[in-house]
This record gives structure tokens, C-alpha cells and sequence, in this order.
């Protein structure tokens, strides 16, 4: 089944690369992954933003260490697939894939800019995790929160922040950045309702860093971190001074 006529035929380059994320990620339902694969033979721009973006998230997956699945797991696995076999034949039109009702892909396009807000935030918490399972268990309590610091266009990840407590985090890098001479990354914070950003010191790229944050109040929800490009020495202000290299809020697990 073709996509409906009615279908845009062109959107925005940040939101085709959101919903390619979305896609590659596994977070559309069932109804929205049949639309984008329907579009997929005739859109290569949307073929393009999805192989980006399994590219960009292929490094992640292979850093995490394979699990053999447990005997129950291919167990429940083998009940599924039997139970689906039997449903088949019960009914011979169950498997036949349905038209979307009328209007749906343009319904699911106008959406996007609802997904907007939602959807870097599921493609954060699901890198954060990914993050978590490379660097593996650890005796430290479960994190509280999970920072996913991204380039300013989303285009990339390059270092997730757990935080065991609520005045104790871990920046861990993602991969490497070149920092250009005289040049050196400052990691700044800040709340809701603060006044301003605070900073947490220099950054050595590809290096974790253990920091205390026992002279801020605690850390909350939705504040804000960045790494921004300054002076060797750092900011000569109380404030950032240098372009936003890397940019996230916590999220509360």
C-alpha cells in the first residue's frame, strides 16, 4: 500500500532528523514505525537521516558487552512466536498490513512539532542508557540523574553526567573532541532559580571526571549543564564567555 497522495513533500530538515532518531531508537508505536517504513522506499532524504543516525549510534551499542538471553527468556520467546503462528492461521487476515486511516500521515508530520520537545529527550535518556551498560556495574548506588550533553544542533552526544547522589556526579566522555591551542572546555551549571550559571572547573577531553557539588545546592531536575570553549585558562568572568560546545539537562531516573 502506497503512502496516501496527500503525502507533505518536503519538511523541515530538523524534524525529518528527530523523527529519524525517533525511528532508529525503536520509540514510534507500531502504527508510526508501518507509516515512516511506507515512506522510506520513496524519500531519500529520510533514508538518508536514518542511516546517520545508525552510524552515529552504532560506536554506543558495540561498546556495551553481549548477554547471553537466560532459558525462561527463549521460552517466553518460543510461547510468542507460537501463540502468533496460531493466531495466523486462526485468522488469515490478521497478518495483512492495514492502510493508515485517511490523513494520518499528514496528522503524524504536524505532530512533529509536539515531538520535538519529547523526542531528543527519549533519544538522550536512551544514549544515557546505553552509556550506562558500556561503562558496566558498578558498587555505587543507582544514579538519581542522568545528563546527555549534545551539541546545540542534537546532531550529537559527547559525554553523559551520572550522579550518584544529589551533590555527587561523574562526567564520563562518549568519544574524543579536539580542544584547539589556547583553548580549553569549562563545565558550568545551573538551576531553575538560580541567578546565574556556576562553574565547575576545566574539562580534559576524553578523560572521566569525579566532581563534588557539596558547596551548590543540591542538584534537581531540568538543570542545566554545558561545556563551553574558552580560554586555556578559563572564563575570565563569572559567566561563560565562549560558543556552547555541549548542552543538557537532568533528567530524574
Amino acid at each position: 500500500m502506497n503512502i496516501p497522495s496527500n503525502t507533505p513533500p518536503s519538511i523541515d530538515p530538523n524534524e525529518l532528523n528527530e523523527l529519524a532518531g525517533e525511528y532508529v531508537l525503536g520509540t514510534l508505536d507500531a502504527e508510526q514505525r508501518e507509516i515512516v517504513e511506507r515512506q522510506l522506499s520513496e524519500d531519500s532524504q529520510l533514508q538518508d537521516a536514518i542511516q546517520t543516525w545508525e552510524a552515529r549510534l552504532q560506536p554506543y551499542a558495540v561498546m556495551a558487552e553481549p548477554a547471553a538471553p537466560s532459558t525462561s527468556l527463549w521460552q517466553r520467546i518460543e510461547r510468542t512466536l507460537d501463540n502468533e503462528e496460531t493466531s495466523a492461521i486462526a485468522s488469515p487476515r490478521s497478518r495483512q498490513i492495514r492502510a493508515p486511516k485517511e490523513g494520518f500521515w499528514n496528522s503524524l508530520w504536524r505532530n512533529l512539532t509536539l515531538w520535538r520537545g519529547m523526542s531528543f529527550a527519549s533519544v538522550a535518556v536512551a544514549i544515557g542508557l546505553a552509556a550506562t551498560l558500556a561503562v558496566g556495574p558498578t558498587s555505587a548506588p543507582s544514579p538519581r540523574y542522568m545528563v546527555v550533553l549534545m551539541t546545540p544542533q542534537h546532531t550529537q552526544a559527547g559525554w553523559v553526567i551520572q550522579a550518584s547522589s544529589s551533590q555527587q556526579i561523574s562526567l564520563i566522555p562518549m568519544g574524543t573532541f579536539e580542544v584547539p591551542p589556547g583553548k580549553a572546555l569549562e563545565f558550568w551549571t545551573k538551576a531553575d532559580d538560580w541567578s546565574g550559571p556556576v562553574s565547575l572547573g576545566l574539562v580534559q577531553p576524553g578523560q572521566t571526571q569525579r566532581l563534588s557539588l557539596k558547596d551548590l545546592p543540591p542538584l534537581e531536575d531540568n538543570q542545566l549543564f554545558e561545556l563551553t570553549l574558552e580560554d586555556a585558562s578559563g572564563s575570565p568572568l563569572n559567566r561563560p564567555t565562549g560558543p556552547i560546545q555541549f548542552i543538557g539537562r537532568a533528567v530524574e531516573l
